[in-house]
């Protein structure tokens, strides 16, 4: 393809990809997409675990800021969301959890759209901040959001410890004692 016709290419699919509120037909799509996106090997000690409660929790509490991208009747990325009030303060904000495209579609203009159709929805709700996070070391993510207008970045450590060694201890002196 010839670089002129590769580019009308990539316009094309970018202007023919549709954001759209998810529905309960796509969980299963959504679930499975971001399995593949969002590994636990690559990121093990964050916070937040994809599972199917992060889907369905975030689905059932905010719905309407959960979006999906679709490029001939295949859902080919998705942003979900939700909005935080804190008590004494008179600011709501707008956090986005997850932001995820089939790696084939990526640098196509899809997470833009969806976080700009994100970020509308944001407005439209009156929040004042909106807040992302990611690895520190994801530097395509890092770059995309600070596109995106984002900025301050704060630094946060997360330490895990494995528990598995002392609870096959508890197991072990359960057996002995008899009480297991």
């Amino acid at each position: 393809m010839e670089p002129a016709e590769s580019l009308n290419h990539q316009k094309a699919k970018r202007s023919t990809v549709k954001v759209r509120e998810m529905t309960i037909d796509d969980l299963a799509d959504v679930f499975h997409m971001g399995e593949k996106l969002f590994l636990a090997d690559k990121a093990p000690n964050t916070y937040r675990a994809w599972d199917e409660y992060e889907v369905t929790d975030l689905f059932y509490s905010d719905t309407e800021f959960c979006l999906v991208a679709e490029y001939e009747d295949r859902i080919v990325g998705f942003a979900l969301g939700t909005t935080i009030s804190k008590s004494r303060s008179a600011w709501k904000y707008g956090y986005l959890l997850w932001l995820g495209v089939l790696p084939d579609f990526q640098r196509k203009g899809i997470a833009e759209k969806l976080f700009q159709r994100f970020k509308h929805l944001m407005l439209q709700e009156n929040v004042r901040i909106l807040v992302v996070d990611t690895e520190a070391d994801n530097l395509k993510a890092l770059s995309f959001f600070r596109h995106q207008g984002f900025g301050n970045p704060q630094e946060h450590i997360f330490l895990s410890t494995n528990l598995d060694p002392e609870r096959q201890r508890m197991n072990i002196k359960k057996r002995i004692n008899g009480s297991g």
